[in-house]
């Protein structure tokens, strides 16, 4: 019996502009917070499959990415301004070049605390973006799917 093997993933470098000429998303729901991403590699868009990775934003004071959980890990690395993370119940300070790991399943936020927009990188231990289901904190411990 003959394997079928799959192609390697190819080397991608997408030019500034990308971030410009594709759109970015943000939740329907105000409750989830206020923030937008712009995802820049994630299959099926780039042909990439081991890591999504993407830019998130949260505007001055009252920006903010909720309390929610997802399988994957994730790590954050913060671009600009500054903000407080909470991961499974525990809060720190970030500003422009921390980096910040997130296990799978943990819970965590983010809130912009700052004067500026808090702006990061991040990046999941999943081939595509469409794969990360986000599981929102609720009321009484409750999780609503993004």
């Amino acid at each position: 019996m003959s394997k079928i093997q799959k192609k390697p993933p190819s080397p991608l470098i997408l030019p500034p502009s990308y971030a410009m000429i594709t759109p970015s998303e943000s939740f329907d729901d105000p409750a989830r917070g206020e923030v937008t991403w712009h995802t820049l590699i994630s299959a099926p868009n780039t042909e990439t499959s081991d890591l999504s990775v993407g830019i998130a934003s949260c505007p001055p004071k009252t920006g903010q990415l909720c309390a929610h959980r997802h399988d994957q890990a994730e790590v954050y690395h913060i671009l600009e301004g500054e903000g407080e993370i909470t991961i499974d119940g525990i809060s720190t300070d970030v500003i422009a070049g921390s980096t910040v790991f997130i296990p799978g399943n943990a819970e965590h936020k983010i809130v912009n605390r700052g004067n500026e927009w808090l702006r990061w990188f991040y990046v999941f231990a999943e081939g595509s973006f469409e794969n990360v289901i986000y599981r929102f904190s609720g009321q009484n411990g409750q999780e609503g799917q993004a």
